[in-house]
């Protein structure tokens, strides 16, 4: 047969996993503890006979359990569900806790309050439009930096090296290690000259020999 006073007293004086020690008062984190602190008349495990109020996804429901139902302990809670609108509710916690211990009535009623205040200001903040603050990671940025600089790196790299190896073989550094004839890369040479001697013109010239391109097109329009 279960002892609550040999409980609460191993609980007490014991271990118990629940309890959370601070300078002032003793608190419980059991999620069935019907005022939050840790003392002989609310703590849900040292009471047989125990009523708590909880709130699951918008709903309020009233869970008791008796000294019947300590032999199974996935039936020791029963819930009931309560109703929506507060005068009703605080009725059917009366019915169901008549002739309960008066502090867990009190206690039970007190914690519908306070329940129902946080969901009447919970529902007023969702109908509010909030800005969403989202953060960005450092280390994803610095990532993503150090990726950009070492591709910066590696495309100069390649320009540099295709620059270096044209200009050799231009002139004439391979010719005595690989036989074959540099003619074939004349075209390749003369568009590096090109694009080259482009980037060095100034902008007038660039602006008379497109229009002198202008000019040839519509003389080749006309005679067609």
């Amino acid at each position: 047969m279960q002892s609550d006073e040999v409980v609460w007293q191993i609980i007490n004086h014991g271990h118990c996993s629940y309890k959370v020690t601070t300078d002032s008062s003793n608190f419980c984190k059991n999620g069935f503890n019907l005022t939050g602190l840790c003392n002989r008349s609310s703590c849900p495990l040292a009471n047989s006979q125990y009523a708590t109020v909880l709130e699951e996804n918008g709903e309020l429901s009233l869970y008791t359990k008796t000294v019947e139902r300590s032999h199974t302990p996935a039936k020791l809670w029963e819930r009931t569900r309560l109703s929506v609108k507060y005068d009703e509710a605080l009725e059917q916690i009366s019915r169901s806790l008549n002739l309960w211990p008066k502090f867990l009535v009190h206690k039970s009623k007190q914690r519908l309050t306070k329940l129902t205040q946080l969901l009447i200001r919970s529902r007023k903040l969702n109908k509010v439009a909030r800005q969403k603050v989202e953060t960005i990671p450092a280390g994803h940025a610095q990532r993503d930096a150090r990726a950009e600089r070492k591709a910066q790196i590696a495309a100069r790299l390649d320009t540099s090296v295709e620059k270096a190896l044209l200009e050799r073989l231009k002139s004439g550094v391979y010719e005595s290690t690989y036989q074959f004839s540099t003619s074939k890369y004349a075209p390749l040479f003369e568009e590096t000259i090109s694009a080259s001697a482009e980037r060095s013109e100034s902008p007038n010239v660039k602006k008379r020999r497109r229009r002198q391109k202008e000019i040839e097109y519509e003389q080749v329009r006309s005679l067609m």
